[in-house]
């Protein structure tokens, strides 16, 4: 039963052609995608988190978690241009492992698209309360920026955000797709400020000890801040809006990771050695958490200064830059991440809805979803229930650990892709791949070993969130979705 009810590939490209969405987008669009999704919470707030955790070692955290983002990337150039339909992981997993496991993918990923998007509008929603308060000098009150659960009652700038980027996202998807790539130039450019800032004044004595939590601390480190690379794969949930998807499609997936992997690095060097990034100890010595009350107990008694450690701001980037003299550039790069993370909630909200629109056309989720608007072309159904959803996140849950706990869903999805590669070139060899994954059967098995060490790592509550969510997908499948799916034995393919 869990490996049944597998949709031919055939069958999941004419479906397309029959109920498909207008291809209007190329490989720059893609790229710029990518980058939109990828640089964003990640970069400019999880690096305090990577720095309590691996200290200098973030540096080497960063390249293993792109390293595990990259050979993921490479089975997902292979199965997006042979299925260049929207669903992403989802779909694949339907063509290679059945029904059962798609629907469980497609679940998974709700976690990776949705809940990251919710945090998102919370972590814009700081930054715009705070923009106010220091510019405007107007002091806003809690109960009205701080969610039901973050000591207020809602989050009005988080729900308005999230209003707002779901609203873009029904106009039109080329339209989106234009904002997007003005954002991401903004946050490009707010990097490139940080890095041509920070690395004239590099202390080679920053890197020294370069590991002061062991090697399990820069592991750590790499599955938290795997979440700054998260999102390179939203890039082929739009692959059936995409104009020559075999060529485009890959370019869009390295290049946005090829990007990104670049300026991380640069902007890790950067933090690292003109400020100096050593983990928060207690009085007693011991390393303490990140996001724990007892490090933010700690932060509190150092007091707010200018030599705070790194662990302890909430707006890392910026921290760095007034620490080291350029006050006015820091509240220039905090003023370009207030613009521009809309961006990344964009994306995310984005990539969520194509993967709805396809279950929904498979069946398994109400066919009202896979409505397309007759004006603009887009899913627009699905989109305002995704934005409601995220909003409603946003409204009234805190950040807290949701990085994390996206992670969990997102390293299940990468891992199901990696088998699904390998198994799709032993069950059918001779269908024609516009890419091939070099070396699969080394990258496959790398791929999904990094998936499961990084799994391992993470904190043990999220590692137990992602059993429960599944368990409750899998009770929406059997009582609702599989009986109606196109799939079962009474259904007839409309």
């Amino acid at each position: 039963m869990i490996f049944d009810r597998i949709k031919p590939l055939d069958a999941i490209l004419a479906n397309a052609e029959r109920k498909g969405l207008k291809r209007e987008l190329g490989a720059f669009q893609l790229v710029m995608l990518g980058i939109g999704a990828i640089i964003g919470t990640g970069i400019f707030v999880l690096t305090a988190e990577a720095a309590q955790k691996a200290g200098p070692g973030m540096m080497a955290s960063f390249v293993i978690a792109g390293f595990v983002c990259g050979v993921t990337a490479l089975c997902y150039a292979e199965l997006a241009s042979m299925v260049p339909v929207s669903g992403s992981a989802y779909t694949y997993s339907y063509a290679v492992l059945g029904e059962t496991v798609a629907w469980m993918v497609g679940w998974a990923l709700i976690l990776e698209y949705a809940i990251a998007a919710s945090a998102v509008c919370v972590g814009w929603s700081k930054y715009a309360v705070g923009l106010i308060e220091s510019v405007l000098g107007i002091d806003l009150p809690s109960t009205l920026t701080a969610g039901l659960f973050d000591g207020g009652v809602i989050n009005l700038p988080a729900v308005f955000i999230g209003v707002l980027v779901t609203l873009m996202l029904v106009r039109g998807t080329r339209e989106s797709a234009m904002l997007n790539a003005a954002l991401v130039v903004v946050k490009l450019l707010a990097l490139v400020m940080f890095i041509m800032l920070t690395l004239p004044v590099i202390d080679d004595r920053n890197f020294r000890p370069f590991a002061p939590l062991g090697t399990p601390g820069i592991i750590g480190a790499a599955a938290s801040i795997f979440f700054a690379y998260v999102g390179f794969d939203a890039v082929s949930t739009a692959a059936e809006e995409t104009r020559n998807p075999q060529r485009n499609l890959p370019i869009g997936l390295f290049g946005a990771l090829f990007v990104c992997t670049v300026f991380y690095l640069l902007v890790a060097a950067g933090a690292i050695g003109a400020y100096g990034v050593p983990p928060v100890l207690s009085s007693q010595g011991q390393a303490l958490a990140p996001g724990s009350a007892a490090l933010a107990a700690r932060c509190s008694e150092l007091g707010q200064s200018a030599g705070l450690p790194l662990a302890c701001s909430g707006e890392a980037l910026a921290h760095v830059l007034r620490a080291i003299g350029h006050t006015g550039a820091g509240n220039l790069l905090g003023l370009a991440v207030f613009i521009a993370l809309p961006s990344v909630i964009l994306t995310m909200v984005f990539g969520q809805t194509r993967i709805f629109f396809v279950m929904s056309r498979d069946g398994l989720l109400p066919n009202a979803l896979s409505q397309v608007h007759p004006r603009f072309g887009t899913p627009h159904v699905v989109t305002m229930v995704t934005g409601a959803g995220v909003v409603l996140g946003a409204a009234f849950f805190p950040v807290g650990r949701l990085a994390d706990i996206s992670n969990s869903g997102t390293l299940f999805a990468f891992l199901v892709v990696s088998i699904a590669v390998m198994l799709l070139r032993r069950r059918d060899p001779t269908r024609h791949r516009p890419f091939r994954t070099p070396l699969v059967w080394l990258i496959g098995p790398l791929s999904a070993a990094g998936c499961i060490v990084l799994f391992i790592y993470l904190p043990f509550a999220a590692q137990m969130v992602f059993p429960i969510w599944a368990a409750l997908g899998l009770a929406i499948y059997f009582l609702y979705s599989r009986r109606r799916s196109q799939m079962a034995p009474d259904t007839q393919v409309p």
